[in-house]
């Protein structure tokens, strides 16, 4: 009778540890047909800016309601949001631009031209109160003085870059996609420091940072994360997630990683210490939704997406071919703990 009694405990315990705890919540609808890329949360307003064709998204976070688009950010790709400015700062990947906006009214106030081509990731560090934009294809980086608005330099990087991030105390972190390396710049001197190998991982895309252990996530096109050490380049795990991820959140108050997959899935990791890391939940979403923003008050998380129409054929001519979106299909994928 013991020896039941202990397995059904064992049992018991093994399925509790396993229990979802993370649910597809709600979905926010939002006009436009076009494409999307990257999100970012203005956690002091509430609103979440959506990057989406030549056009961003704000979003009321409390009334889930569009309150205002701005317009003319061809082929947008990223929003870094100063609070301490109130400005929002938006690359424009098809006219090689940056779109500077007031954070509280949306109006424009300046629209900053750069060499760089084809503008796509881009951070705003409050440390240096510096811009940090990211040049897919010139493969350098545009960094603009935030406060008032002007180009002060480019940076070479050598390789395509990707999503950044900051240690909040001078240095900034890069993905540089077709390298398989992250950059540190010293944001000072506006100079590369340093490039690490992040092998086996393949394609680096999103990236994120535990200010507290000093750890890099750094999320893979090969279905890997590579977790870094922030101060050596040292590679302390590698874990498995799933197909077509673009984007990862971390969560400090609950030591949880999330990655965005676009095969439609979400992979949770559990940092237990600053060197044993776990997967432990997959969450469904929705096919395409493979980047994410974390909303550090509510503990939500946003993946946008639509629904597609069936893919074409490929031909000897085109091997390009993608499938089409669904009219009026593009939502915000809200989710969100499981209350216990």
């Amino acid at each position: 009778m013991k020896k039941i009694l202990l397995l059904f405990i064992i049992i018991a315990s093994i399925s509790n540890s396993y229990s979802q705890t993370y649910k597809l919540s709600k979905k926010i609808s939002t006009s436009g047909n076009d494409g999307w890329d990257y999100l970012a949360v203005d956690d002091v307003a509430q609103h979440l800016f959506v990057s989406h064709g030549n056009m961003v998204n704000v979003i009321d976070l409390k009334s889930d309601k569009t309150i205002a688009t701005i317009r003319d950010t061809k082929g947008v790709h990223g929003i870094a949001v100063a609070n301490d400015l109130n400005k929002a700062f938006i690359s424009n990947g098809k006219d090689n631009s940056i779109t500077v906006v007031h954070l509280k009214t949306f109006e424009l106030l300046e629209k900053v031209k750069i060499t760089g081509i084809k503008p796509d990731a881009i951070l705003y560090d409050q440390f240096s109160r510096k811009v940090f934009v990211y040049n897919a294809e010139s493969n350098d980086a545009t960094v603009i003085d935030a406060n008032t608005n002007k180009v002060v330099k480019t940076i070479p990087l050598g390789g395509k870059p990707e999503f950044s991030v900051s240690n909040t105390k001078g240095l900034i972190y890069v993905n540089i996609e077709d390298k398989n390396e992250i950059k540190t710049i010293n944001a000072s001197t506006l100079k590369v420091t340093n490039t690490w190998s992040i092998a086996p991982g393949d394609e680096p895309s999103g990236l994120a940072i535990d200010l507290v252990t000093n750890r890099l996530f750094s999320v893979c096109g090969n279905n890997l994360m590579i977790v870094v050490n922030a101060t050596n380049g040292k590679i302390i795990k590698t874990l498995p997630i799933g197909d077509g991820c673009d984007g990862v959140a971390f969560d400090a108050k609950k030591n949880l990683i999330f990655t965005s997959n676009g095969e439609g899935t979400i992979t949770v990791i559990k940092e237990r210490n600053a060197n044993t890391f776990s997967v432990i939940e997959t969450v469904k979403t929705q096919k395409g939704a493979r980047t994410i923003a974390l909303n550090k008050t509510t503990n939500q998380l946003y993946l946008p997406t639509a629904d597609f129409d069936v893919k074409p054929e490929l031909t000897v001519e085109n091997t390009k071919l993608r499938a089409g979106i669904v009219p009026n299909s593009f939502v915000i994928l809200v989710v969100e703990p499981i209350s216990k």
